[in-house]
């Protein structure tokens, strides 16, 4: 379903990917307590950090002005003592990038136009993130997109045009890898948020993980 170009391949960009079947809905006391045990039981792994923050300043992001979405998940959890409320499915995904400080997309799978593609912006294109606004792009920005637009600035926003709505049933979930990130790391984390679509979202798994 995804493939990564080589000049995207060349900034050592990794990817895990799996799809699952969903029902969108208020999140559950039931999961309520389990965010409370995930930011008890939270650890930082300074290695992966460090990881995301060296792939921002390869692609031209001062990972000081504005943060990986992993470490500003953590950091803004840890600092709120909570995690926001969106819906059931979007909030199991944030947890699993939480627990895993690995970077997670979320994709509406029947808003999504196949091929699939890891690559490098061209000049000009536009990327439209959730919460507003239009970024037009300078051209070689990694990106995910499908046939018909960008789904994600890699490795950090994704697009309000295949985000996941009340009337979402079907979802692709994908763990962004970096150098320095291993393989495996990738894996756990889409795994993690499959089982949390599964145990709080009547999720049902689709595919198996698979790496590229």
């Amino acid at each position: 379903m995804i493939s990564i170009l080589e000049d995207a391949a060349a900034l050592g960009i990794h990817v895990a990917y799996a799809t699952a079947d969903v029902k969108v809905e208020s999140r559950s006391d039931e999961m309520d307590e389990y965010s409370r045990e995930l930011i008890r039981s939270a650890r930082i792994d300074e290695e992966i950090i460090k990881a995301y923050r060296s792939f921002y300043w390869r692609i031209g992001i001062d990972p000081t002005k504005t943060r990986p979405s992993n470490e500003a998940m953590l950091r803004r959890v840890l600092k709120r003592g909570e995690f926001p409320k969106i819906n059931n499915v979007v909030d199991a995904i944030n947890m699993a990038s939480f627990a895993t400080l690995i970077p997670i997309g979320l994709y509406d799978l029947d808003k999504l136009s196949p091929p699939i593609l890891v690559r490098l912006a061209r000049e000009g294109e536009v990327f439209h993130p959730i919460g507003g606004g239009v970024i037009k792009l300078r051209g070689g920005e990694p990106v995910v997109s499908d046939s018909k637009v960008i789904m994600f600035l890699y490795p950090y926003r994704d697009s309000d045009m295949t985000k996941v709505d009340e009337n979402t049933k079907r979802v692709l979930v994908l763990g962004a890898g970096v150098e320095g990130v291993e393989i495996p790391a990738i894996r756990r984390a889409v795994n993690m948020a499959i089982e949390l679509l599964e145990r709080f979202c009547h999720g049902k798994r689709t595919s198996d993980t698979l790496v590229v």
